[in-house]
């Protein structure tokens, strides 16, 4: 960031003082971006955000919130440990063009969640059981329930407090600590284990003594996707650039111990779908999927599309830490650590927040490069956005345009002469 404007020969330690003294209220730099995103959602029924955590490779020991952690790119036969950070990110979902479609996640929110420090030997009894219970408010899906409570409250202090908040998560954040949490008109889609144990709704009470507070027992969802008792229904949903058709079960009105006797939830089994990696080979098969959603009133299509969409945050981490340099910052004390990443991922949000904008007066610009893919791509990449981005400030700055040394004939569908408008650049520099 300090080669970039051209500072690297220059005294530089007053750029680190920004990020090590706090001078950057990033809580505020995403509430801005949160709200932009609720502009372009008016005419949306509810507003579907994702939650998910990551871990941001370290080696120096003296870093702040660093510890070892396990490995989740580590085979399924043996466990890695890797020496490094933990932060928990939310995004919000903005459609391309209908809610049966593809969508583009936006990060709203980006925070540091280390583990607590174990004290030393020498220790008194009450700083053990401050240990202790520093453990307890720092575990991920105490921290995942923080951030849910704060998307909310987001919503509620800028005056949208009938807005109905859909959050998708993965099997981490789908436990008790979470559900029993949610905050008021927030509900709930999350992977669920196929042998979990649910409970049909109380029937027949006893006529004295403690009523019930769970029914019968029901089959895993494992056993349910395999039984003929309960019946295939097929849903589209968009997923991986195209159309669908999935078939699910349905099961409504069950209740888990886990989430407690107040959530009605509703369980989804998806089957798994078959695919081939070439045109001649033989079909594969995914692993089918377990859903669990605390809202009885939307529909399975909805429910369903809304998981899917879950992909989009995935694809903001990746690109945020291989393309945006997330955590590759040289800083270690515990301000710098918090603000720099989300300061970064801001400028993410920021960049495409600008794409979506100027999507009415502005494609990408470029040809891209030979060796892309021959077909003509649907969704304009990250990678093309900087590039884009890149190349109007170094015509604007030596005062050229090289557009003529472009060959008409290798533009893409999306490639207009960037050289001639900047408005990406204008939209992106106002935010």
């Amino acid at each position: 960031m300090i080669t970039a404007v051209g500072k690297q020969f220059i005294d530089w330690s007053a750029y680190y003082r920004i990020f090590s003294h706090l001078r950057i209220d990033t809580d505020k730099f995403f509430e801005i971006i949160f709200l932009m995103c609720i502009n372009l959602l008016e005419d949306q029924p509810f507003i579907v955000a994702h939650l998910d955590d990551t871990i941001i490779h370290k080696k120096g020991k003296k870093v702040a919130g660093t510890s070892w952690r396990r490995d989740p790119l580590g085979p399924p036969f043996h466990t890695n440990f890797i020496w490094g950070q933990r932060y928990i990110q939310t995004s919000v979902a903005i459609p391309m063009n209908s809610f049966i479609g593809g969508s583009r996640a936006i990060p709203i929110g980006f925070r540091h969640c280390p583990t607590a420090t174990k004290p030393s030997k020498n220790a008194t009894l009450q700083q053990i059981q401050n240990y202790k219970e520093e453990q307890k408010q720092l575990k991920l899906n105490k921290q995942g329930a923080i951030m849910i409570a704060h998307t909310r409250r987001m919503l509620d202090n800028n005056g949208f407090s009938d807005k109905k908040l859909v959050f998708s998560v993965d099997g981490s954040y789908t436990n008790g600590a979470v559900l029993k949490s949610l905050p008021e008109n927030v509900s709930l889609i999350g992977r669920i284990r196929k042998d979990a144990k649910f409970h049909r709704l109380p029937t027949d009470q006893p006529a004295t003594g403690r009523k019930r507070t769970y029914g019968e027992v029901l089959p895993t969802p494992e056993q349910i996707r395999q039984s003929d008792a309960f019946p295939w229904i097929k849903v589209t949903a968009w997923a991986a650039g195209k159309l669908h058709d999935f078939d699910v079960k349905v099961v409504n009105n069950i209740m888990w111990r886990k989430a407690g006797a107040k959530l009605k939830l509703k369980l989804i089994v998806i089957r798994p779908l078959g695919y081939r990696l070439t045109k001649k080979s033989r079909v594969l098969y995914r692993q089918p999927a377990y859903l669990i959603c605390t809202d009885e009133e939307l529909t399975i299509q909805q429910i369903l599309q809304s998981y899917l969409w879950r992909w989009e945050i995935e694809v903001n981490i990746g690109e945020e830490k291989s393309l945006f340099g997330v955590g590759k910052s040289h800083v270690r004390t515990l301000k710098s650590v918090e603000s720099l990443p989300a300061f970064v991922t801001a400028i993410y949000s920021l960049l495409h927040l600008a794409e979506i904008k100027a999507k009415k007066d502005i494609s990408i610009s470029i040809p891209r490069p030979k060796w892309y893919p021959a077909k003509e791509s649907k969704r304009i990449t990250t990678g093309d956005l900087i590039i884009n981005f890149r190349t109007q400030i170094y015509c604007k700055a030596v005062g050229l345009s090289f557009s003529h040394f472009v060959n008409n004939k290798l533009k893409t569908k999306h490639s207009i002469n960037a050289f001639k408008s900047a408005n990406i650049n204008n939209l992106f520099c106002r935010a």
